[in-house]
C-alpha cells in the first residue's frame, strides 16, 4: 500500500512539474500579414483611344505579349510630319554645304557690270553739267540731281560688288552649324514620334498574371493613366508588420515559418527586406499589446511550393526565438 502511494505521488509531482514548465515557457512570437506579388503598372504613353484589348483579368501572359493597343492614326501623322521636316532640313544643309551655284556667281558679275556702267554714265553726266552750271547755263537744281544720281549709281555698284564677293566666299561656317543643329532637332523629333508609335502596342515586359485592365474598349485614357497592371514573380512573398519588441531580433536572411490561412502546411521563407522606419499598422495586425506599439514592414521570400497561392491571403509568420 505504501509502495502504491509513493508511485502515485511521483506521478503527481511529474505532472505538476510538466504543467509548470509549459506554463512558464512562451510560444514563439508571431506576426500577421498578407501574400503579395510584385506589381508592374503600364501607363498610357499617349491620350489615344483603345482599339484592342488582348487579355482579360487573371490571365497568364508571356513577356512581349500584347495587352492593350491604342489608336495609332494621330501618331502616324505626327511621325510623317516630323520626317518631312527632317528631310527639308537635310536638303537645306546640303545646299549650304554645296555653296553658291556658278550661275548665281555669273549673274552677280553681270549685275556688277551693269551697275558700274550706270555709275560711269551718271558720273559723266554730272561732269558735263558742272562747268555749264558755273557759267549759268544749267540751274543749280539740275546740277544737284546729277550729283545725286552719280552718288546713287556708285552705291548700287558697291552693293553689287559686295553681293558678288559674298557668293565667291561661299557659305559661312555658322550657317552650316545652324543647319546641322536644325537637322538634328528634326531627326530627334522624328525618332521620338517613331518610339511613341511603337509604344502604342502595350506589351508585357515580363511574364506574369494580369491583375487588372482598368479601361475598356473604346475608352481614351489620359497620359500616364494605368492601362494594365501585372503581377510578376515566380512565387508570392509575405508582407508582414513586425512589432517594435521583435524588431531587434529579426534580420535580413533569417529563416521563418509562414502559415497561410486555408492551408495546413507551413511554408519556409527567408527575410529579404526589413524597413528601418516604422509605418502605419493595418487594423488586422493590431493585436493585444502590439496595438500601442510601432511596427516595421518586412518582406519574406517564399519558395516555389507557394507559387500557386493567390495574392491577398492573410497569413501569420512565426519569428525566430529571441537570443539570450
Amino acid at each position: 500500500m505504501t509502495t502504491r502511494f509513493h508511485a502515485f505521488g511521483f506521478w503527481l509531482l511529474l505532472i505538476a512539474g510538466s504543467t509548470a514548465l509549459c506554463a512558464c515557457s512562451k510560444a514563439p512570437p508571431q506576426v500577421l500579414g498578407t501574400l503579395e506579388y510584385d506589381r508592374i503598372t503600364l501607363p498610357a504613353p499617349a491620350a489615344e483611344r483603345i482599339v484592342a484589348i488582348g487579355v482579360r483579368d487573371g490571365e497568364k501572359v508571356k513577356a512581349g505579349q500584347m495587352l492593350v493597343r491604342l489608336d495609332p492614326a494621330h501618331t502616324r501623322a505626327a511621325l510623317a510630319a516630323a520626317e518631312a521636316q527632317a528631310q527639308q532640313q537635310r536638303e537645306l544643309l546640303r545646299e549650304l554645304v554645296a555653296g553658291p551655284r556658278k550661275e548665281d556667281i555669273a549673274s552677280a558679275r553681270a549685275n556688277l557690270g551693269a551697275a558700274q556702267a550706270d555709275a560711269r554714265q551718271a558720273r559723266a553726266q554730272y561732269d558735263r553739267l558742272r562747268p555749264m552750271a558755273a557759267k549759268g547755263y544749267v540751274s543749280a537744281a539740275d546740277l544737284d540731281r546729277a550729283r545725286a544720281a552719280a552718288g546713287s549709281a556708285d552705291g548700287r555698284t558697291e552693293a553689287a560688288r559686295a553681293a558678288l564677293e559674298e557668293l565667291l566666299h561661299g557659305t559661312r561656317p555658322e550657317q552650316i552649324a545652324q543647319a546641322e543643329a536644325a537637322l538634328a532637332a528634326a531627326q530627334a523629333q522624328a525618332k521620338a514620334e517613331r518610339v511613341l508609335l511603337g509604344k502604342l502596342d502595350v506589351v508585357a515586359p515580363r511574364a506574369g498574371v494580369v491583375d487588372n485592365i482598368p479601361y475598356k474598349l473604346g475608352d481614351q485614357a489620359p497620359i500616364g493613366a494605368p492601362l494594365a497592371i501585372l503581377l510578376v514573380g515566380d512565387a508570392p512573398y509575405a508582407r508582414i508588420y513586425v512589432p517594435e519588441p521583435q524588431r531587434a531580433n529579426l534580420h535580413v536572411g533569417d529563416r521563418v515559418q509562414v502559415h497561410v490561412d486555408g492551408r495546413g502546411q507551413a511554408y519556409a521563407g527567408t527575410v529579404r527586406l526589413l524597413r528601418s522606419e516604422p509605418v502605419f499598422t493595418p487594423y488586422y495586425a493590431l493585436t493585444g499589446e502590439d496595438a500601442a506599439r510601432l511596427s516595421y514592414i518586412a518582406e519574406i521570400t517564399l519558395g516555389k511550393d507557394a507559387a500557386s497561392l493567390p495574392a491577398g491571403l492573410p497569413l501569420r509568420v512565426t519569428l525566430p526565438e529571441p537570443t539570450k
